[in-house]
C-alpha cells in the first residue's frame, strides 16, 4: 500500500491523556478508524503528574487527620507519617511513570497509537516526528482533536530557568522531602501541594499575592483552609508577591515585594496554567501557536469545521473530569457527523458540553475538604440571576458530629428565587468531596427547590445538610 494509504484514518487524536483517551473510545465505538498521537506517556498529565499521584500523596495526609479527630484512635496516630511509604504508594498509583497499562487498553479498544511529536501540516493533516527522527504523515478523513492539556505557566522573574522551581509535575514526583518549602499561589495546587508537604515533614511558606487562598471559590472555602494550614504549621501569607527568585549554594532565596528575604530548599510556583499548542503546527491552518482554542458546544474549533479541542487546550474547565466529559460529547459528534446523523446541539443534548457553563463539579482534597459545583453567589449575581444564598453550618448536622470531634465546616446553597432552582452548592469540611455529586446531580438536573425536599437524606449521615439548607431558604 501507499504511504498515504497506509497513513490514513477516519479520526486522528493529538495527545492520549484522559481526554484523548475518552475521544478515541468514542470515536472507535462509532467504528471510525482512529490514530492517537503521543509523545510522553499514554495516560498523560493526570495519571502521572497531577490528579493520581497528588491523590495519592494525599490519602493517607486526610487519613491521619481524620482518625486524629476520632474518640479511641486519635492516640493511635500522633506520630509522622511514613514519608517513604507515602511515596511508594504514589508511586505505585503512576505505575513507577511507565505507561505499558494504558498502551494495553488503547489496543483493546483497536486505535493506532503513534509515539512521537504530531503536528498539524494542513487541514486535516498531521505529521509525526518519531523518537527516531523520522516523520510519518497521517490524515483524517474526517476529523482532528487536539487533545494535548495545558502545562504549568511560569513567572517572567529574571534568572528564574536557573533556580530550577518546582511547577505541579516536580511536586508530585519529588522523590524527597524538602526540608523547607516555598509555595506560590493560592489555587487548587498550592493548597494541595502545601497539604501534602507540610504532612509530610516540610516547613511550608504559601506566597498569595491575592486577598486569600481558592478565590473561584465561595471566601469561605480558602478562609476555612487557610485557617486549617495555619494550624499545621504552615506560614500562610495573603497579599505577598514575589519580586525575584535566586539560588545560593543550593539555597532557594525568594525576595517579596516589602524586600523580605525568604529561604528554602524548593520554591514550587503554582500560579497558572498555559495551553500546550505553542508547536503543534497550528499556523499551517491560520491560528496562532500557544493560544487557548475557542469551541462551540460540540468542541468543534471556530472557523474550522474539521478541528476539534477538547480539555484544557480550550480553556473551558481544566478539570480532568470536565475534560473527560467534552470527550465523550467531541467523540459523540466526530461520530454523528461523519455518519450523516442528525447533531443535537441544543442545550444538554447528546453533542452539547453544557454543563461547561453551569455545572462544573470540583473537589479540592486539603483538609479540610472543599468542593463546589455551579456558580458561586458572586458569580451568579455577575451573571444576572436573582439569587439568594443560605449557609449551614455543617458542625449542626448530627453526621458531621460522627464524623469527627470538633467538625468544622460550613455548606451554602445558591438559589435561583425566579426559577425555584439551584445555580450553585458549596461544601467545605472533612468528607465533603463525597457529597458533591449529590449537589452536581441538583444543579445539572435543575431539579426544583419543591422536588429536592422529596430527595431524603438518610439519619445520621453528613448528607442531611441537605434537608438544613433547604429549612434555611424555606425560613430565609
Amino acid at each position: 500500500m501507499t504511504e498515504t494509504e497506509t497513513n490514513a484514518y477516519d479520526v486522528v487524536v493529538l495527545g492520549a491523556g484522559p481526554v484523548g483517551e475518552n475521544v478515541a473510545d468514542r470515536t472507535r465505538a462509532a467504528g471510525l478508524t482512529t490514530a492517537v498521537v503521543e509523545s510522553e506517556l499514554v495516560g498523560g498529565e493526570c495519571s502521572y503528574w497531577a490528579c493520581m499521584p497528588s491523590k495519592a500523596l494525599l490519602r493517607p495526609v486526610i487519613a491521619r487527620a481524620d482518625a486524629r479527630r476520632v474518640p479511641g484512635l486519635r492516640q493511635s496516630v500522633q506520630g509522622p507519617l511514613d514519608a517513604s511509604a507515602v511515596l511508594a504508594h504514589r508511586d505505585y498509583y503512576t505505575s513507577n511513570w511507565k505507561d505499558d497499562g494504558q498502551v494495553g487498553w488503547l489496543d483493546s479498544i483497536g486505535a493506532d497509537l503513534h509515539r512521537g511529536h504530531g503536528r498539524l501540516t494542513g487541514p486535516r493533516t498531521v505529521t509525526v516526528t518519531g523518537p527516531d527522527g523520522g516523520e510519518r504523515v497521517l490524515t483524517a478523513r474526517h476529523a482532528v482533536a487536539v487533545c494535548t492539556g495545558s502545562r504549568a505557566a511560569l513567572p517572567g522573574l529574571p534568572g528564574l530557568d536557573a533556580v530550577k522551581p518546582w511547577t505541579s509535575r516536580e511536586a508530585t514526583s519529588s522523590k524527597a522531602v524538602p526540608g523547607r518549602l516555598i509555595v506560590v499561589g493560592g489555587g487548587v495546587v498550592a493548597t494541595e501541594m502545601a497539604t501534602v508537604w507540610q504532612a509530610l515533614g516540610s516547613r511550608v511558606t504559601l506566597l498569595v499575592r491575592g486577598k486569600g487562598l481558592l478565590p473561584r471559590m465561595e471566601p469561605f472555602a480558602g478562609e476555612l483552609i487557610a485557617e486549617a494550614l495555619t494550624e499545621a504549621g504552615a506560614d500562610v501569607r495573603t497579599g505577598t508577591s514575589v519580586e525575584s527568585v535566586t539560588r545560593e549554594n543550593g539555597t532557594v532565596v525568594a525576595v517579596t515585594g516589602t524586600g523580605e528575604r525568604i529561604e528554602a530548599d524548593e520554591i514550587l510556583f503554582a500560579t497558572g496554567r498555559a495551553p500546550r499548542t505553542d508547536d503543534i503546527g497550528l499556523e499551517s491552518i491560520g491560528l496562532d501557536p500557544g493560544t487557548w482554542l475557542p469551541v462551540d458546544d460540540s468542541l468543534r474549533v471556530t472557523g474550522h469545521d474539521w478541528l476539534y479541542a477538547v480539555g484544557d487546550v480550550n480553556h473551558r474547565a481544566l478539570l480532568t473530569h470536565q475534560g473527560k466529559y467534552q470527550a465523550r460529547i467531541a467523540g459523540a459528534a466526530i461520530a454523528a457527523r461523519a455518519t450523516g446523523e442528525t447533531v443535537l446541539a441544543e442545550p444538554w443534548g447528546a453533542h452539547a458540553a453544557t454543563a461547561d457553563h453551569t455545572a462544573v463539579p470540583q473537589v479540592v482534597f486539603t483538609d479540610p475538604e472543599a468542593a463546589a459545583v455551579g456558580l458561586s453567589l458572586s458569580e451568579a449575581e455577575e451573571a444576572g440571576h436573582r439569587v439568594k444564598a443560605v449557609d449551614v453550618d455543617l458542625s449542626t448536622v448530627s453526621g458531621a458530629g460522627l464524623y469527627a470531634d470538633g467538625y468544622q465546616g460550613r455548606a451554602r446553597m445558591v438559589v435561583d428565587i425566579e426559577d425555584e432552582i439551584l445555580r450553585g452548592v458549596t461544601f467545605v469540611g472533612p468528607g465533603v468531596g463525597e457529597l458533591i455529586h449529590s449537589a452536581t446531580i441538583a444543579v445539572a438536573g435543575q431539579v426544583p427547590v419543591s422536588r429536592l425536599w422529596h430527595a431524603v437524606p438518610s439519619y445520621p449521615t453528613i448528607s442531611e445538610v441537605w434537608l438544613r439548607l433547604l429549612e434555611a431558604y424555606r425560613d430565609a
